[in-house]
């Protein structure tokens, strides 16, 4: 079952350099939630805090709580990777095992988790490309690399073998900015489907897209170069691009600026 996140007082820092200050948001179980905002402003960093990738770069911390479905995701005896199992995440450009089938990149990950049952993995293998709208493409070529699909399709199998290993929280990393407008729509039509059974949160540059696919946006921005990222205002997406609060999410949405 998909569940929610609670992000409370979080700050992040490189090293000394504190990247994102102040963040206390909300995001619903089920659902799409964009973030918006100019280059640097940190939203980026904020999606890799949720499945704790962000500790994974030197000198990266992060001060706070994070929490999914009521468990601190940071606490002591809470194992890095297994976070990461739950929270799964989708990369700018897709990023297929190279030396792989089709068929052993959707299962990498179970395989990862010690599942060797040839039956599961088929099954599991199917199930997933499946949700990824990917398996009449790919049924007949499963010992095929997984590197020799289109763009678009490749992003689709990156999604299938987030979703292999069943997690609550699918993050998305600009998972369209690499690809032809065809495969983008064709990954939005996806993402819609997924939330019925996945909590979303997409990181996007375009403002289209996040006014598609989202059912709530939040905007963040910096006041000045070097200065931390601050969540500015979240809200129903429609609120977000139509009526915001905050003159500074306006300006952003309306082009004025970003």
């Amino acid at each position: 079952m998909a569940k929610g996140l609670d992000i409370k007082d979080v700050n992040i820092y490189y090293g000394a350099f504190k990247a994102v200050e102040d963040v206390n948001l909300t995001i619903n179980p089920r659902s799409v939630t964009a973030f918006i905002g100019p280059s640097g402003c940190g939203k980026s960093t904020v999606l890799r805090t949720l499945n704790r990738m962000h500790e994974v770069i030197p000198g990266g911390r992060v001060e706070g709580t994070i929490s999914l479905d009521g468990q601190d995701l940071y606490a002591a005896d809470v194992d890095p990777v297994a976070v990461r199992r739950t929270v799964g995440m989708v990369f700018q450009r897709p990023n297929p095992f190279p030396t792989m089938t089709i068929f052993d990149n959707v299962v990498a990950g179970l395989r990862l988790n010690g599942i060797k049952d040839k039956t599961q993995l088929q099954e599991a293998a199917e199930r997933s490309l499946q949700g990824a709208n990917l398996w009449n493409e790919v049924k007949d070529r499963l010992n095929k690399p997984g590197a020799g699909l289109s763009g678009g399709q490749q992003q689709r199998l990156c999604i299938a073998r987030a979703i292999a290993v069943e997690p609550k929280v699918l993050l998305m990393d600009e998972p369209c900015s690499a690809l032809d407008p065809i495969s983008t729509l064709a990954i939005e039509d996806l993402i819609e489907q997924l939330k019925a059974d996945y909590t979303i949160v997409i990181v996007t540059h375009n403002m289209q897209q996040a006014a598609r696919v989202s059912d709530r946006t939040a905007f963040f921005n910096l006041k000045a170069t070097g200065q931390p990222g601050r969540l500015v205002e979240v809200g129903p997406t429609r609120t977000i691009f139509e009526q915001p609060v905050q003159e500074a999410t306006e300006a952003y949405v309306s082009g004025r600026f970003g």
